[in-house]
């Protein structure tokens, strides 16, 4: 079974290990009986097995609803709530002096030297501080009065290019009211991609901090003709002597307080209506220069009415941990499901996060262990180092804790599959792993891209909750599908949620049709209120990836393969851009084989590649560098990071490593990696080669890659 796969390696005793599994069996036996009577679990193990989604007719390739919304699709999140600005006023109306945006103050920064000699910037930092929704509401409508004030017109675009924190949800709900159309892009793009941005959407006011006005502004604000205004979100920051003339740059204070003192009485305000334009997001893309997706209020609402459906018992005791980019549609769909629901919301950053997080100052306490969130939204990227990080730890516990640690671990993941909890072993074994989340997560929602059976499993017996796994893009405003919290099962991704629909459309080139036996499979279309307006000045792109049905229905066609199990849940088996055809005519899938290969200890990142001129797949590696190190050490090779990455011998250690993976994940043989590189150098948002999801760029990869490309297919290389 997987489960037995994905089982911990112990070195116990065979005699102990029978009479522990004795004891184990009693143990279960007695405890069995309360667990039934008292535990909710008998509910969540039937509910489990229900059916969650089924066609709506019994075409072959016809979609798949919700059980909950087979007859008609949700769209509305509160009756008459048709557009975000009415949601909100709706939750300030509904919960008014409630805690709603929480940002830790800083007491001390620091520099701190490391023995390389770089200088490290760190921080300590305070308690939350609290604004309630009477106060994030007057704050956002002052706001959006003060850029009436300096020449905004509803339904006209502003930009935000700011970090994850309270001012960019004020400044969001701001241009919601005023029906300002709100371009977000991420704080990690490239320039080029930024003006892009900016010039093709035509703003005249950009929203930033200090720092990337500083770092990523101050070199292209030449380059963007239109601009006028920069409001800046924390304080005034220092000019500097060859700013471009007829741009003035604000602080979101002084805006503020502009449109206090501004008379509007006169004046009707511009209010939008459902289809107008929310947010034009731009998508960092895994290709190609970011696209520009164009989102609508009922977009936005249907999208979130679907999420916040899936989250049971969502409401005023709930604290959510914002560290996200919110220009990603995760995380600005998860806030804005919290905002709508009474939660609370306590902004920290990757690097703030937890008590090890890089900007913490050592014997300080991070973000999580301050906040104690119940929600909280990850990417795999990020909970792939969570795992990897933990397993390093089990690694170097003495035989004993390590032993005890594994035992726990099979046993829960037994019982999980079982559908059973497992309260003794929680309090116990993983109480210390939870507490590196705040040990009060009640639900860990992960998208962005697919998670790993392994790490699945790993969160949901270490941070003893369900992981919520979902798959959505910004082209269907973040919503598809996502488990549901007492769906235990690995490697999918859920039902439909209540406000679309998913059918499988046939995929000749690759072999996928819906008439397929046991389970129909084909590209992913996405339908419903959800689905999006298409791309900003891109109706080439918009009419080829969406299409209009005979009933009026929108679709996205999302370019990922999918399959439909028995009880209506969604697997992810495949994309139309990764698969390759070799020189000898078989599909290989790029996603596939790098799923079976990310999770060992010793790659931190893989990048397959394959040509249809060369008969074998190559890979491009970042190697973990303690496990690396450790393997270059037992193999007698010495040298520098970049030397042992370099090394063509290392780089045989390396493929032998991940030869003998890929045989225990069942890799055709035309699918494993002939040839790999070893990158000494990570890849992060920064480096223009993965995206802020951390998925990876193909395109870029091969550019940066080439030469290595032509070495391992023998190409001779001047």
């Amino acid at each position: 079974s997987q489960a037995a796969k994905m089982k911990l390696k112990h070195n116990i005793n065979p005699v102990l290990l029978q009479f522990i599994n004795f004891i184990i069996l009693v143990y279960s036996f007695v405890t069995y009986i309360p667990w039934y009577i008292f535990s909710g679990s008998r509910q969540a193990i039937a509910k489990a097995k229900q059916v969650k989604a089924r066609p709506a007719n019994n075409k072959p390739g016809g979609a798949y609803r919700s059980v909950n919304s087979l007859h008609c699709l949700a769209s509305v999140l509160y009756p008459g709530c048709d557009t975000l600005d009415k949601v909100f006023k709706y939750a300030k109306t509904k919960f008014k002096d409630k805690k709603l945006l929480g940002t830790r103050e800083i007491l001390k920064e620091e520099d701190e030297i490391q023995p390389s000699g770089k200088v490290f910037k760190k921080v300590i930092l305070g308690k939350y501080t609290w604004l309630s929704y009477e106060d994030v509401y007057i704050k956002a409508v002052n706001f959006g009065k003060g850029l009436a004030v300096l020449g905004q017109q509803p339904k006209t675009n502003i930009a935000i290019f700011c970090e994850t924190r309270a001012e960019w949800m004020i400044a969001a709900q701001a241009c919601f009211m005023c029906n300002y159309q709100l371009v977000t892009l991420y704080a990690t793009l490239g320039g080029p991609a930024i003006v892009h941005g900016l010039n093709e959407t035509e703003v005249t006011t950009i929203i930033t901090s200090k720092e990337l006005m500083q770092t990523k502004l101050k070199e292209i604000v030449s380059q963007v003709p239109l601009l006028r205004h920069i409001i800046t979100v924390d304080g005034k920051p220092t000019t500097w002597a060859e700013f471009p003339k007829g741009v003035i740059v604000h602080t979101m204070a002084s805006v503020q307080a502009m449109g206090a003192k501004a008379d509007t009485g006169s004046k009707q305000q511009a209010r939008p209506v459902p289809s107008d334009i929310a947010v034009i997001m731009y998508t960092s893309g895994s290709t190609g220069i970011p696209k520009g997706v164009m989102i609508s209020h009922c977009n936005i609402i249907a999208g979130i009415t679907g999420m916040a459906e899936r989250i049971p018992n969502l409401g005023e005791k709930d604290i959510y941990i914002g560290y996200l980019p919110l220009a990603h549609v995760l995380e600005l769909s998860a806030e804005l499901v919290c905002l709508s629901h009474g939660c609370r919301i306590g902004y920290s950053s990757p690097q703030t996060l937890a008590d090890q997080s890089s900007k913490i100052k050592k014997g300080s306490k991070g973000d999580v262990t301050t906040l104690k969130p119940t929600l909280m939204a990850a990417v795999p990227e990020i909970m792939d180092r969570i795992y990897k990080n933990v397993m390093n730890k089990v690694n170097e516990m003495t035989s004993f804790q390590r032993n005890l640690f594994i035992l726990a671990y099979n046993y829960k993941m037994e019982q999980i599959s079982k559908g059973y909890s497992t309260p003794l072993c929680d309090s116990l074994i993983f109480r210390k792993v939870r507490m590196l989340l705040g040990g009060k997560i009640r639900i860990l929602l992960c998208g962005g891209a697919p998670l790993s059976a392994a790490t699945q499993r790993f969160m949901n017996i270490c941070f003893c909750c369900p992981v919520g796994q979902g798959y959505g893009l910004t082209e269907s405003a973040g919503a598809g599908t996502i488990t549901e919290v007492w769906d235990y099962t690995t490697g999918r991704v859920g039902a439909p949620l209540v406000c679309c629909e998913i059918k499988l459309m046939n995929w000749e080139e690759g072999g996928y049709y819906n008439t397929d036996k046991p389970y129909p499979r084909g590209e992913i279309l996405i339908g419903g209120q959800n689905v999006t307006v298409g791309y900003y000045k891109n109706e080439v792109r918009t009419k080829k990836d969406f299409t209009i049905d005979e009933n009026g229905q929108r679709w996205l066609h999302t370019g990922d393969i999918g399959e439909f199990h028995q009880d209506g849940c969604l697997k992810i088996i495949d994309r139309k851009k990764d698969l390759v055809k070799l020189q000898a005519g078989e599909y290989v899938s790029l996603g596939k084989v790098e799923a079976a290969l990310k999770n060992l200890p010793l790659v931190d990142n893989i990048c397959a590649y394959a040509s249809s001129f060369h008969s074998y797949v190559i890979g491009f590696v970042v190697p973990n560098q303690k496990e690396l190190a450790e393997l270059a050490r037992k193999k007698g090779f010495k040298g520098t990071w970049e030397e042992i990455c370099n090394s063509p011998e290392m780089e045989k250690e390396v493929l032998k490593v991940l030869a003998e993976a890929a045989m225990a994940a069942n890799l055709e043989k035309f699918e494993i990696p002939v040839k790999i590189r070893l990158s000494p150098e990570p890849w992060t948002p920064e480096t223009g080669l993965v995206t802020d999801a951390f998925k990876l760029k193909r395109k870029e990869l091969t550019a940066y890659y080439q030469t290595d490309i032509d070495r391992m297919y023998g190409k001779h290389v001047k």
